[in-house]
């Protein structure tokens, strides 16, 4: 059988996708709670061959595709597919006729595209149902921002609503800045970072800025909490392991000439390798209790465990690479040298299946790659010109990887 190409029948359907995305990116949801955006997407799905459900504790769509080539017996492979659909509490300050109409939330991560790319693959797939060896599944999931969306949704069965648990998943996000329009990157093993946060309250004794000698000062001690955790990092770790820790926020005192009893402070830190983050762990808790002491003051330290390292498959990342080659041409993928040290919640589902995250150049381009506003800003603008590649790739990618699986079963 003779695949053709989904590009131009994608490109058909740019109109349609970029309307929804602009739609989505107009009424931002944030969170585990999408019922505006859950409904927007059960409408762009209407009338497709699929098995649709929505989530319980949190307003996701799950959608699974019966292949028309799938063997009449036994089990027919799987790949999944996701986007991700919650906003931001980012205020837009872009002039657009579809900038966000909710006060203080925006999609400021592209998730707006991710969700129209899934939705304009299942269009794809649906009209070529034939051609699948096997099933897909769409995952669409709120919650990727700090709330743990995959995680629930797997929790919810996910990854088990075709019956066959997939044989590879694939997630797509698009870049404000850095990479030129068009141009998708990934790589084998790790892609992004595991992140966790590093709470601190230390604990001294007030009195007057004029006679510190009389009091035990936290804001002090902590000031060094901040430069010795840095100092620690270079001195432990690995450069080719990376780890880094930046103190995001400090709280202390209410007075020019008065010592409170406690300072507050919270940090990020991001590894690549569990070894590196049981060390970080463990090194962050010890310095500033060392600090602590040397000062005679007290400290309680705890961590929020955040995602954990989102670890590209290396099969499945060449084989992500050779068919966004073959679909776009060699110059449209690049095989990024070094992770990102952001963090992923598809990095729940990439502990369970094998697959590959990609990145999608959508900086618009009229601006530079090197100077624009990177994904989270206020001023973060997206091309609608990457949406129809991205769907087209999203179904290449499930269909291709079922006739190879189906092959490899044959």
């Amino acid at each position: 059988m003779s695949l053709t190409s989904f590009t131009e029948s994608a490109q058909d359907l740019r109109d349609e996708l970029v309307a929804l995305r602009r739609s989505l990116h107009a009424t931002p949801e944030i969170g585990l709670t999408l019922p505006r955006t859950q409904e927007k997407v059960l409408e762009a799905l209407d009338g497709l061959p699929l098995e649709i459900s929505t989530g319980t504790a949190l307003s996701s769509v799950t959608a699974v595709l019966r292949g028309g080539g799938r063997p009449a017996g036994g089990d027919a492979p799987v790949v999944l597919l996701r986007g991700d659909m919650d906003g931001l509490p980012v205020a837009e300050r872009n002039d657009l006729p579809y900038r966000s109409e909710i006060d203080g939330r925006m999609h400021a991560c592209g998730h707006d595209l991710h969700t129209a790319m899934l939705a304009g693959a299942a269009r794809l797939l649906s009209g070529r149902r034939e051609e699948l060896a096997g099933d897909v599944v769409f995952m669409f999931q709120p919650g990727e921002e700090g709330f743990e969306g995959a995680k629930v949704m797997i929790d919810e069965g996910v990854l088990e609503a075709a019956g066959t648990r997939p044989v590879a998943a694939y997630g797509l996000h698009v870049i404000s800045s850095m990479l030129p329009p068009g141009l998708f990157t990934s790589r084998p093993g790790p892609m992004m970072a595991a992140a966790d946060v590093f709470q601190v309250r230390v604990k001294g004794r007030g009195g007057h800025g004029s006679s510190p000698h009389r009091a035990l000062d936290p804001v002090q001690a902590g000031c060094a909490m901040v430069t010795e955790l840095q100092t620690m990092v270079t001195r432990t770790f690995d450069v080719f392991d990376p780890v880094v820790v930046t103190v995001g926020q400090f709280h202390g005192g209410t007075a020019d000439n008065v010592i409170p009893d406690e300072a507050y402070f919270e940090a990020t830190l991001r590894t690549f390798s569990a070894e590196a983050r049981a060390v970080a762990k463990r090194r962050l808790v010890e310095v500033v209790e060392g600090v602590a002491a040397a000062h005679a003051l007290g400290v309680e330290t705890s961590f929020g465990m955040g995602y954990p390292v989102t670890v590209n498959d290396a099969d499945e990342a060449g084989f992500a690479e050779r068919t966004a080659g073959d679909l776009f041409g060699p110059g449209r993928f690049l095989v990024t040298p070094q992770p990102v040290m952001g963090s992923e919640d598809f990095s729940y589902v990439l502990e369970r299946v094998p697959g590959a995250f990609l990145f999608l150049g959508a900086c618009p381009a009229d601006r530079d790659p090197a100077t624009a506003p990177y994904n989270h800003s206020p001023e973060a603008l997206f091309d609608d010109a990457v949406v129809p590649d991205g769907a087209a790739l999203l179904a290449t990618l499930a269909r291709d990887r079922l006739t190879a699986a189906a092959a490899l079963d044959a």
